[in-house]
């Protein structure tokens, strides 16, 4: 019985759903299980046919898709970036580009015997890995600061350089193939390179200006630079065949450095529409995979992807090392994570498809073997690289530290004190002027919602196991307490108390926040900012024989609220209950005292009254 379209249809926007809550769950790239979906809905099953379904929209409707994949990614691209995050970074985004291309493209010319051009492509499109991928998998494996800030910026910048120089290559060849003499193939590939960057630049600054003047409406930045990206690019592959690529990539770069434009709210965007657009996509590339088409390529495809993996990526790592500070095994561990994502899959399907009506029949081969490098290296790198990172004493200690949502005075007061001590602190707010004062404290700091799509690649949670929330932010906190707890565990995560205890039930927060609320012997947020404004501050307090916790509590006559404990082991420990603590007398406390302790005052006092008296009359004693 034929199956419906609408039917269809809703199972692959389903399907991808299962597959992104899945990934979500077992903390592992999405694009794994998008890929093992639509190659279980389409080959083995039978159940997806994507020609049949969508029939000559399919690849018009994939190539839409993979503009906004790369404008997407292009929008990352800050200039700063690159030259902001250490020489290790900076070599590899030239040094091991050139290498895995090289590489890649002789292993698959001599070992499967593809085409020039089909085996060029291959290797631009190697190159790729990318933040969707490199995200989840460190966080899983959690190697230490070094290693991982270099492998997240990696995969940052590279995917849309990545991407521009496959945009490059497919183009080159396109050109080659129109033309019949050097010449003419020259002047084709000019012309392209000449439209795309003229048009993606006209656009991106046009774009930009219109959104730094507030010409469009906040409601319509999404939209608005979607449609107009969307309408940029066919106008482009109009002027010059196959330009629309190039010129979307453009466009997001040079908006991307344009000065003040408001661009995080576009990213922000990305979030819905990789999970309704991208995801779907995938399953449906994955979908026209052929198992036959696989087992085709042989032996040659498993001697291509050893190389890759054994050599390409080695060869990059060492020769970008050179000159650092990195040590073998550094260098070990970085040679071996190197999982292709999101660019890699996209571009590859729809170059194919290009390159096959241009008469090269090799390049049917594309497809295949890049789905396969993608499968191999993310199963097998996120399978083995918590253990080599432990073989190679790379990974990071026991994730201790604190997100802090939250960056105002109290806030950042308490992580002072945290870090005083080396406890791993990043503080979190969407309010610009805290996070400046944060940054004028040297704390480490994220600007922006913790739970959005541009955090999960961007924010570093490296030797973080524990969110802290001291925010005003009722909505935002409900939605990082329900992200978090599903992350760090219900242990791990610690709110303050409501303002309002009696509030009506359809007010109060779910019962599974309930469970995190007490912290700081149950103070709420509007107590805290009360006290910081009357004068107390955070101080710690090393206790010993001569100095117990009861002198403590009586030198501030119980005025003083402990925030934190550090044991006798040096774990700290966030206070829930004051009557609850039993702190020994080699432990450390972080407390929010009052600015001079009630005992200390009333003597100084006293002995200003008494000074007083003794002066003759006129004269007063300073106080």
């Amino acid at each position: 019985m034929p199956v419906s379209t609408v039917l269809l249809l809703a199972s692959i926007g389903v399907l991808s759903l299962f597959c992104q809550w899945l990934a979500w769950r077992v903390r592992m790239p999405a694009i794994l299980f998008l890929l093992a979906g639509g190659i279980a809905a389409g080959p083995w099953l039978g159940f997806l046919a994507p020609e049949v379904v969508f029939g000559d929209l399919l690849f018009p409707l994939i190539s839409l898709s993979v503009a906004i994949i790369l404008f997407e990614g292009s929008l990352t691209l800050r200039y700063e970036e690159i030259r902001g995050h250490g020489k290790m970074v900076r070599n590899l985004i030239p040094v091991g580009s050139v290498v895995t291309c090289l590489i890649g493209t002789l292993s698959a010319r001599w070992l499967l015997e593809v085409s020039w051009e089909v085996a060029l492509l291959f290797g631009a499109i190697s190159i790729v890995t990318g933040p969707t991928v490199i995200a989840p998998l460190l966080r899983s494996v959690r190697p230490d600061a070094k290693l991982a800030n270099i492998l997240r910026w990696e995969g940052i910048i590279i995917d849309p350089v990545g991407a521009l120089l496959a945009v490059l290559v497919f183009e080159g060849i396109v050109s080659w193939g129109q033309g019949n003499v050097f010449g003419h193939s020259l002047y084709i590939f000019g012309k392209t390179l000449a439209v795309g960057f003229l048009i993606g630049a006209v656009a991106g600054y046009l774009n930009g200006l219109a959104l730094r003047k507030h010409l469009i409406p906040q409601y319509l930045h999404n939209a608005g630079t979607l449609t107009f990206m969307l309408g940029v690019y066919a106008l482009s592959n109009v002027m010059a065949h196959e330009s629309g690529l190039l010129t979307v990539t453009v466009m997001g770069i040079w908006m991307a450095n344009m000065k003040q434009v408001p661009i995080d709210s576009i990213l922000e965007f990305k979030e819905s529409l990789s999970v309704l657009l991208i995801s779907a996509l995938f399953i449906i590339l994955a979908a026209r995979v052929e198992f036959s088409a696989i087992a085709d390529l042989g032996w040659g495809l498993v001697a291509v992807l050893a190389v890759l993996m054994l050599v390409a990526r080695p060869v990059s790592i060492f020769l970008s090392a050179i000159g650092t500070s990195l040590n073998w095994r550094d260098k070990l561990f970085l040679s071996w994570i190197a999982p292709r994502g999101i660019v890699a899959a996209a571009v590859s399907a729809l170059f194919a498809f290009q390159l096959q009506k241009l008469g090269y029949e090799s390049a049917g081969t594309l497809v295949p073997l890049v789905f396969m490098l993608i499968i191999a290296t993310v199963t097998l790198q996120s399978l083995t690289a918590r253990p080599l990172a432990k073989l190679l004493k790379v990974a990071e200690p026991a994730e201790f530290g604190f997100l802090i949502l939250g960056a105002n005075p109290v806030a950042r007061m308490i992580a002072i004190a945290l870090k005083k001590y080396e406890v791993p602190v990043t503080l979190a707010d969407t309010n610009w002027e805290n996070i400046r004062q944060a940054r004028m404290n040297n704390l480490p700091v994220y600007f922006g919602n913790p739970v959005s799509e541009h955090a999960s690649t961007h924010l570093d949670l490296t030797g973080i196991g524990n969110l802290l929330v001291i925010s005003p932010y009722k909505h935002m906190n409900s939605l990082a307490t329900y992200h978090f707890l599903d992350w760090f565990g219900k242990d791990s995560v610690f709110t303050l108390a409501e303002g309002d205890p009696e509030q009506k039930a359809r007010h109060q927060t779910a019962e599974k926040i309930q469970m995190t609320r007490g912290l700081f012997d149950g103070v709420s947020y509007a107590k805290l900012a009360s006290l910081a404004s009357q004068g107390y501050t955070v101080k710690t307090t090393q206790l010993s024989d001569e100095f117990s916790y009861e002198d403590f509590l009586e030198k501030y006559h119980r005025q003083a609220l402990v925030l934190f404990v550090f044991d006798s082991k040096g774990r700290v420990s966030p206070v829930l209950d004051m009557d609850l603590i039993k702190p020994d007398n080699d432990w450390i406390l972080v407390s929010l005292v009052p600015a001079q302790a009630p005992k200390e005052r009333k003597e100084r006092e006293e002995q200003a009254e008494k000074v007083e008296g003794e002066l003759p009359d006129g004269v007063t004693a300073q106080k």
